[in-house]
């Protein structure tokens, strides 16, 4: 009996070792992310919402297309997907020149339901997630709850990209949690699949 409460024991200071680690490197990596994060990058899902200054007609919120696109009125369509709000703004703005001379518009991003990434296997919580703006695979692992007792933390792996662009990214649980290896843990890009065997 004695030999089962010290090795459940040991599993649960295991796992708040694990849990204080995490902790610790989400935290550093949210300053080191926001130190050195660019623009938001738009994704095809997200809302923008475009406001013309005396102009209530041309109050739109849009909704990224598959294609990358939006469409506008008096503009037509323009490619949303990888570029910036101030990008469209400027799009916007030379577009709307030809029917108001001084158009004063408001470009803003206010839903990010394309910039999401994908857990599954042995976490607490599998599903899609969003992520706001950028987050790297322990943070990741964290918002999926993080690991199973019965996860494989040394065969973690990354899925990104599709078809023959699709790439394999590995990330060693238990080299990263000691502090070694810290380079496997990269900010993961929307639509990546984090896949816990």
């Amino acid at each position: 009996m004695t030999v089962g409460l010290t090795k459940h024991s040991a599993v649960a200071v295991r796992w708040v070792i694990s849990g204080a680690i995490i902790l610790m490197a989400q935290v550093y990596g949210s300053i080191a992310v926001a130190q050195q994060l660019p623009d938001y990058k738009i994704h095809s899902g997200d809302e923008i919402e475009v406001a013309v200054w005396k102009e209530p007609d041309l109050l739109r919120k849009l909704i990224v297309r598959p294609d990358g696109k939006i469409s506008f009125p008096l503009t037509g369509e323009i490619v949303a997907a990888g570029r910036t709000a101030m990008d469209i703004h400027a799009d916007i703005e030379r577009l709307l020149k030809k029917y108001i001379p001084e158009p004063v518009l408001t470009v803003s991003v206010t839903g990010l339901q394309g910039n999401q990434l994908y857990v599954i296997g042995q976490v607490n919580k599998p599903g899609s997630f969003m992520m706001n703006p950028q987050l790297n695979v322990l943070q990741a692992l964290t918002v999926a709850g993080g690991l199973t007792p019965y996860a494989e933390s040394s065969g973690i792996i990354i899925l990104r990209g599709s078809g023959k662009n699709q790439q394999k990214l590995s990330f060693h649980y238990g080299d990263v949690s000691k502090g070694r290896a810290l380079e496997q843990n990269i900010l993961l890009e929307s639509g990546d699949v984090l896949i816990v065997p």
